[in-house]
């Protein structure tokens, strides 16, 4: 078993997975760093040259090994969420962990970060309540927890989430005894 976060971008599941795999003492994956790994560039080069089907291709390609494969904390990227075999394969193979921020929240944590390939538009805040819209019913689809990332410290989201994970019964073990690890696409 995994713990899979979902959430748009800029929402923190890089930053609290990391800390959360650190604190239970897991492996920490990021699932577009393992893309831009196996591209060799990073992922706006790829969006900008071969377009975004072609890229949710490939993640989806990185989805099906890492969440059959992982046993620690995964960190999607905002869209794997579109593609309904990411969904169920996250759903099926993790505690998926759904990091709900509003899309001006996101604006606020995001307005000068030019690395994102969908939010370098002339009005990004639009284009993140667009997304927004498009992805909310996507991730509380896939999600078996939601956690309202507001304005709470790091530290504080994680606590909230070991809670709610040890409530339902899963524990660092838990996790462990569930994967191998993950070697790469």
């Amino acid at each position: 078993m995994s713990i899979i976060f979902v959430g748009l971008p800029g929402s923190g599941k890089t930053t609290i997975g990391r800390q959360l795999a650190r604190r239970w003492g897991l492996t920490f994956v990021d699932t577009d760093h393992v893309i831009e790994q196996a591209l060799g560039c990073a992922i706006r080069e790829f969006f900008a040259r071969e377009g975004e089907d072609s890229f949710r291709d490939l993640e989806q390609q990185v989805m099906d090994d890492v969440t059959r494969s992982q046993g620690g904390v995964i960190a999607t990227g905002g869209g794997a969420v579109l593609r309904e075999a990411n969904r169920r394969h996250m759903r099926e193979r993790g505690q998926v962990i759904y990091l709900h921020s509003s899309p001006e929240d996101v604006f606020r944590r995001l307005r000068h970060d030019t690395t994102r390939p969908l939010l370098q538009v002339d009005d990004p805040l639009q284009r993140l309540r667009s997304l927004y819209e498009l992805r909310d019913p996507l991730y509380r689809d896939a999600a078996h927890f939601v956690i309202e990332t507001g304005r709470p410290s790091v530290a504080m989201l994680v606590n909230m989430i070991v809670m709610q994970l040890e409530l339902a019964g899963h524990s660092p073990a838990s996790v462990l005894n569930a994967g191998a690890g993950f070697a790469g696409p």
